[in-house]
């Protein structure tokens, strides 16, 4: 039996013999890219340097005065209304240009920083009131509800501070939403989160935070998806400088910030939005039923439109730019990829990744997204939020992939909560075992156990699931509830599976790690508007008395081992014991051994596992006091293998005491740890 290092090697796509008979079709994704690309540039520019409309289009400051620029070629007039003119589309007319755009130069006196404006453009058979496409800062009267543009141009730019980290070679993300994370039932900004939250997500242990709801949207329920201003920050956390200083903030500590980037569709919203914006339904977006999302209420755009291209990837660019974000997860890349969105498709064979239910203009733009993204910032990373298992999706543009550095895992969360279904001692443990370590090779995957999506209203937590109506009085240490006490350990068990298994990095959303209680809900017409679930309880995780400082424990203890053990980059889970009738998972992973009993209520002594011959120091136990657990198993404890002769070979074999639902990782003694000592 062999163990100990085996590389985590990234494969080629081409290694991958299941798609033998479609090479000729990866081959034409990689030259459709290319004609894209060439379509773009014309061949005598970069793409990174076509992506930079943020820079032409808008309001900018030029010489001693103003220039304001848009794209609207269905428009017969454009004009700025604005305070400063009395909100009077007479006095700030655009001219019209070539290829649809529109033009206008104005003194510096015109506008003056936190003026708002908007547009009104006039089309064959109607008008109507717009928001500047590229505008870079929108807000939102208190008292009308109405949304308008706003000068931003303050006396001294930002001033950097700190440089970003390096890519870290084991991502472990804290997904975060600005405005819900605040105790108090209110929005918070960017100013709270950075004061409050980031030292809690160091201390925590992670090493990248992702943000939600970033890019401007009209209605605070979407969670940011609906998003209305792509190149502007939600001003209802804060200014532009309130976010960079964030950011600033987060990289000083040593943490990277990826924003959540939805190209997948826009907000039907018109005098806020893109829809119908020059009076056209198909300016950004497909023409008639192609252009109307059937799930989510909102518009598609048309990735085969050079100037919706234009539009998304200077988006891109954008925001790397100006707010020096590390990366970005791209939200509803399944929806993006097909022309059925993948609403009611089970992805059971190679077939469906090809042929006619594909967009290529989407695969297209994805592929120059991550081309435009990597050439402006080598060390930036994106992420990918696809449901459908694509090939190539996060490998290589010149092997026929899409160029993204990880894929989300969503089947390993769809896998758990199917198991929540079922009790514990039914789970099918060959099945999770399967679901775990089922990646990929020529791709990096980052998963988890939940994220928003299981938090918010119509879902459930995992700590919901398991414990139910006894978090709500069973949760003080002094309490004693066997569902709770069930509940608690399986938590940390199932975190333990998920990191420990996972293809190169570990995501959870924030207060999850602690089992924060019940769902996320925004304020509605439903709920009275209220804010009592749009926040998070910290106060929970800090209190001594109650059971989630434990969990919370116990996620740091889990990152902690995972940073000194290196093991998600330096080897790949292999199988040792998946045993259905004792309960008990065990696996090597480069020199680290995870052993799980998941029997409810038997605990084994002198569990032999073959391993190579040595000494084992237990350095995490699930069970530990500290962990909300029993103390069963001493802290530290050694093993030394014994031998028997099986047939003519000697089989060296470690003899565990393993507690029932209890986890714990040993470290063979003399493995090198992650700095290679």
């Amino acid at each position: 039996m062999a163990f100990g290092h085996i590389p985590n090697r990234r494969a080629a796509l081409s290694e991958d013999i299941w798609l033998e008979p479609y090479r000729a079709a990866l081959q034409r994704r990689v030259e459709a890219v290319r004609r894209q690309e060439r379509r773009l540039t014309g061949g005598t520019r970069s793409l990174a340097d076509i992506a930079s409309g943020h820079e032409h289009f808008g309001l900018h400051r030029d010489g001693e005065g103003w220039v304001f620029r848009e794209w609207a070629p269905n428009a017969e007039a454009v004009c700025l209304l604005s305070e400063g003119t009395g909100w009077n589309d007479g006095r700030l007319c655009l001219e019209r240009r070539g290829h649809g755009q529109w033009e206008g130069r104005f003194p510096l006196s015109c506008f003056g920083h936190g003026e708002r404006y908007r547009l009104r453009l006039r089309w064959p058979g109607g008008q109507g009131d717009r928001i500047p496409a590229y505008a870079r800062r929108v807000v939102q009267d208190p008292h009308t509800g109405i949304f308008n543009a706003q000068v931003w141009s303050p006396p001294e730019p930002y001033r950097w501070q700190h440089a970003a980290p390096p890519p870290p070679t084991t991502p472990l993300i804290y997904e975060s939403h600005v405005g819900m994370a605040m105790e108090e039932p209110r929005v918070g900004t960017y100013d709270a989160y950075r004061e409050q939250v980031l030292p809690r997500v160091v201390r925590a242990g992670y090493n990248t935070i992702q943000l939600m709801a970033v890019q401007e949207h009209p209605y605070y329920g979407s969670f940011g998806y609906h998003v209305s201003s792509y190149f502007a920050a939600s001003s209802r956390f804060g200014t532009p400088e309130e976010l960079k200083a964030l950011i600033d903030a987060a990289h000083g500590l040593g943490l990277r910030v990826v924003i959540d980037l939805v190209h997948s569709h826009a907000v039907r919203n018109e005098t806020e939005g893109l829809a119908r914006f020059d009076g056209t339904a198909c300016q950004y977006f497909h023409d008639g039923e192609r252009g109307a999302h059937p799930a989510w209420g909102s518009c598609c755009f048309d990735y085969g439109k050079p100037e919706v291209l234009h539009f998304l990837l200077s988006n891109c660019r954008f925001w790397l730019d100006e707010y020096r974000v590390d990366g970005f997860r791209f939200d509803g890349v399944t929806s993006m990829l097909y022309h059925h969105h993948g609403l009611g498709k089970a992805f059971t064979r190679y077939d469906d990744y090809f042929g006619g239910d594909v967009d290529d203009d989407a695969v297209a733009y994805l592929a120059l997204a991550n081309r435009v993204i990597h050439a402006v910032s080598p060390g930036a990373t994106t992420i990918a939020e696809d449901v459908s298992g694509l090939p190539g999706l996060a490998a290589p543009c010149d092997e026929g992939g899409l160029g993204f550095d990880y894929r989300l895992a969503m089947g390993v969360t769809d896998m758990w909560f199917r198991m929540l279904d079922l009790p514990d001692e039914s789970w099918p443990l060959a099945t999770i075992w399967h679901e775990l370590t089922n990646r990929r090779r020529d791709e990096r995957t980052i998963s988890y156990v939940e994220c928003h999506d299981q938090a918010i209203v119509g879902g459930q937590t995992l700590i919901f699931r398991l414990l139910r109506t006894a978090m709500y009085d069973a949760m003080h240490l002094d309490s004693r509830s066997l569902e709770v006490d069930r509940g608690i350990a399986l938590h940390k068990i199932i975190r333990l599976l998920t990191a420990t298994t996972a293809g190169h990095g570990y995501l959870t959303f924030m207060g999850n790690e602690f089992g924060h209680p019940e769902w996320v809900d925004f304020p509605r017409p439903g709920n009275q508007w209220s804010l009592h679930y749009a926040r998070r309880q910290w106060s929970l995780r800090d209190a001594t008395d109650l059971r989630y400082r434990g969990l919370a424990e116990f996620d740091a203890a889990m990152l902690g081992m995972l940073d000194a053990s290196g093991m998600l980059w330096r080897g790949r889970p292999q199988r040792l014991v998946v045993n259905d009738q004792d309960r008990v998972v065990a696996f090597e992973r480069a020199g680290w051994f995870v052993i799980v009993n998941l029997h409810p209520t038997q605990s084994w002594t002198d569990y032999g596992i073959d391993v190579l011959p040595g000494r084992y120091v237990q350095v995490l136990d699930t069970d530990e006091t500290r962990f909300g657990g029993f103390g069963r198993l001493e802290p530290g404890r050694s093993y030394v293998t014994d031998r028997r002769l099986v047939g003519r070979e000697w089989h060296h074999r470690l003899r565990l005491y393993l507690p029932a639902r209890c986890a714990v990782v040993l470290r063979r003694d003399g493995t090198e740890d992650a700095s290679g000592r």
